[in-house]
């Protein structure tokens, strides 16, 4: 059983556990509704709308950055990676608008590890972000379940 504290760690059978949390860097002045989407899923989100400090950065397994527009996807992944213990966290970017399979294609090879749009559902976010942080077991958090009730 997973109880979760107000500070963010989780007690499962007498042992403590970090909850995932996610840094939203929201540069562009654009209201998103992905960090809703995040909180209610159970990730502890906190948005800011400056460039993170490096010593900040480290306290998140996963970062999402929305892009003000994709001619920047190169040097943003760049800048975020080159951050001193960034390691492998999961860095995630939303754009304004879908992107297609080559501009995908070039923010990976850039340093993100995905990206998608802000119009588009959130569910595909938080699809590949806990896809990423699977096959990331270093990070160790957790999400909490966040079951539906039975109609």
């Amino acid at each position: 059983m997973r109880v979760a504290t107000s500070s963010g760690v989780m007690l499962e059978r007498g042992g403590n556990v970090k909850q995932c949390s996610v840094l939203v860097v929201n540069c562009s002045g654009r209201e998103i509704d992905h960090c809703l989407a995040l909180q209610r899923r159970g990730f502890r989100v906190v948005e800011t709308c400056e460039w993170p400090p490096n010593d900040i950065v480290t306290h998140y397994e996963i970062v999402v950055v929305v892009l003000r527009e994709m001619d920047i996807i190169s040097s943003v992944a760049a800048r975020m990676r080159a951050k001193p213990k960034f390691g492998n966290r999961v860095l995630m970017g939303v754009t304004r608008i879908p992107p297609s399979a080559a501009e995908r294609r070039h923010a990976i090879v850039s340093g993100f590890d995905d990206i998608v749009g802000e119009s588009s559902d959130s569910r595909i976010l938080i699809a590949r972000i806990l896809q990423r942080l699977r096959a990331r077991p270093e990070h160790r958090c957790l999400v909490p379940d966040r079951k539906r009730p039975a109609a």
